[in-house]
């Protein structure tokens, strides 16, 4: 049985780093091997967050923070690599997701578009780089979005139990796993994960994220912020569907409150419980025989907004950690399993999941 090795990269809609795992692949067994997390310094992560959420970007700026931050997924594998003492040589490809810049499944024509030259990747490793894994999804008519749900299957799918995963990024997004076999995979994001609250918080205290959600829970949620706030109409838009932190930015939350009077801390409870509501909701009503949540993703690190989910749910929680999985890789590794699909020449995505036309072969390959 040939075992071959792949990397993931990605940075995720919070924005709070570049994910490296390198899993392997033999057949159709997967193993994590290692995982790092790359801290983004101050100055690429504001230009990061200012590209995701301004509506007016400079051509220069784009194609400059394209390439530098190819050139940073790079040598960070690189740094990854020798750390590991794996030589490049050994690794049959890189899934390189790069950093949503934006997200539009509802225009017309609609897009995406993510950045990290993989160009620079392939120069940079001198391994083969594949990237650009959304775009041949929205061409076929897909949202392009989640990808990662036939991984989840992949890995947590059993006849045993009706399972949902619940990846909370800046984004949340759910994979639902029924026990019976003739039934489908769905998944779709359910709304706002770590986003509005990260951008809340570092408004009003320069903190990158609210760690464990203390700040939220010093505060009381408003009924009626909340009631606002639940009434965007992504929330009631079937799946298929995808969003991101365009549509759940800081301008749409200011706009919500401007008829509202609301401590900082009040809001960031609020939005502490706008999440774990529209997490709950989305399960109950898709996933409706789910009998374990299996968290995964940086949002699982906040104790507070776990603790409100179990309130508001009947459901069992764990966490990826809990199935020898680490939360943080998921997502990359999954980008890594999507290359290896790629070079196989097989489907990455599912259209029941993405809407799409078809099975479609996804990604762009660059040699190495």
């Amino acid at each position: 049985m040939i075992e071959k090795l792949y990397i993931g990269a990605i940075s995720g809609t919070s924005v709070d780093g570049l994910d490296i795992s390198l899993i392997s692949i033999s057949e159709n067994n997967v193993n994590f091997l290692a995982a790092k997390t790359v801290s983004f310094n101050s100055d690429l992560k504001g230009k990061l967050l200012s590209l995701g959420q301004s509506e007016t970007i400079s051509i220069d700026d784009l194609g400059s923070i394209d390439a530098e931050l190819g050139v940073l997924i790079g040598s960070s594998i690189n740094c990854f690599l020798t750390d590991l003492s794996i030589d490049p040589s050994a690794i049959a490809a890189i899934g390189s997701h790069g950093q949503t810049i934006r997200h539009r499944p509802e225009k017309q024509p609609s897009f995406t578009m993510q950045i990290g030259d993989p160009n620079r990747i392939a120069e940079t490793t001198a391994i083969t780089c594949i990237a650009d894994f959304r775009r041949r999804d929205v061409a076929a008519g897909g949202q392009g979005a989640p990808l990662v749900p036939p991984f989840h299957e992949a890995l947590f799918r059993t006849s045993k139990q009706n399972r949902v995963i619940l990846n909370i990024g800046g984004i949340s997004n759910i994979t639902i796993l029924p026990a019976a076999p003739e039934q489908p995979l769905i998944g779709f994001d359910t709304g706002p994960g770590n986003a509005l609250m990260d951008s809340w918080i570092k408004h009003h205290t320069n903190m990158p994220y609210d760690d464990k959600g203390d700040w939220a829970s010093s505060g009381r949620a408003s009924s009626s912020l909340l009631s606002l706030l639940s009434e965007d109409a992504y929330l009631a838009k079937p799946p298929p569907k995808s969003t991101g932190r365009e549509h759940y930015s800081l301008e749409w939350l200011r706009a919500h409150l401007r008829s509202q009077d609301i401590a900082p801390e009040d809001v960031q409870a609020t939005l502490l419980d706008f999440t774990a509501t529209t997490i709950v909701s989305a399960v109950t009503k898709w996933g409706s025989l789910c009998e374990n949540l299996i968290v995964c993703g940086g949002g699982r690190l906040n104790t507070a907004l776990l603790q409100r989910i179990k309130e508001l749910s009947s459901f069992t929680i764990s966490i990826a950690e809990d199935y020898g999985v680490d939360g943080d890789s998921l997502e990359s590794s999954a980008f890594a399993w999507l290359a290896h699909q790629t070079l196989s020449k097989k489907a990455g995505n599912q259209i029941a999941v993405t809407g799409a036309k078809g099975p479609r072969i996804l990604g762009a390959i660059y040699p190495g």
